[in-house]
């Protein structure tokens, strides 16, 4: 069973209001997204749902994490314009698995329905809280996996001898103790250096004791 009408106290049907999502990536190779649109139209038609806004980002990669079309559908959905969203497929909705679970999570949270069509999943059905769980799965070992290459590349570079973070800006020693010798205080050495005052205290201690053993 799909998303059902809902009938108010007085027995009137509430209209199924649809968001309908459409994407191309290129526009001078033969594609339009009025076949998506068509196809989408059509399906909300059959359900018997009123499609409220049709969402058309045309020559966008979906690789991109910003997309004018999409961000207005989701503004739209924080303002709970309409009760479902339909895409053609799940490529042309998101980036990602994680991008697209994301995107179901802030959807289940706002009561918003999500329908892929040539998938055939409806997150209202148990076959598509199913897919949904599955995509959270797999989201979660992509993540993992990318953090543990970023783990692993890091301790590569450690292992070779490549220092790691930012390089570090170099202190002015001489400076310091010239501004500490003319009376000013180690917060105000620190503000005219742009420097925090532990770091510009340490460079002081440091020469101190330098110069102590030289």
């Amino acid at each position: 069973m799909g998303l059902q009408i809902v009938k108010s106290s007085d027995s009137i049907s509430r209209k199924v209001h649809v968001a309908v999502y459409a994407r191309v990536s290129t526009i001078d190779h033969g594609q339009d997204p009025s076949m998506q649109t068509r196809e989408l139209s059509e399906y909300c038609v059959r359900r018997g749902w009123e499609v409220f806004a049709t969402y058309v980002d045309n020559g966008v990669s979906g690789k991109k994490d910003s997309r004018p079309a999409l961000n207005r559908l989701m503004a739209d959905a924080h303002a709970r314009r309409f009760d479902v969203v339909v895409c053609w497929r799940f490529d042309r909705f998101s980036r990602s698995v994680s991008h697209l679970c994301r995107a179901l999570e802030t959807f289940n949270a706002l009561g918003i329905e999500f329908v892929s069509l040539c998938e055939q999943v409806d997150t209202n059905t148990p076959t598509g809280k199913l897919v949904f769980t599955i995509l959270g799965a797999v989201a979660e070992g992509e993540r993992n996996l990318i953090a543990e290459r970023v783990r692993s590349g890091l301790r590569n570079a450690r292992a070779k001898g490549k220092r790691l973070g930012r390089p570090t800006k170099p202190v002015d020693v001489a400076r310091i103790g010239s501004l500490r010798a003319s009376g000013h205080s180690w917060r105000t050495i620190a503000a005219m250096m742009n420097l925090s005052v532990g770091k510009v205290y340490a460079a002081a201690r440091t020469q101190r004791h330098e110069s102590l053993c030289a």
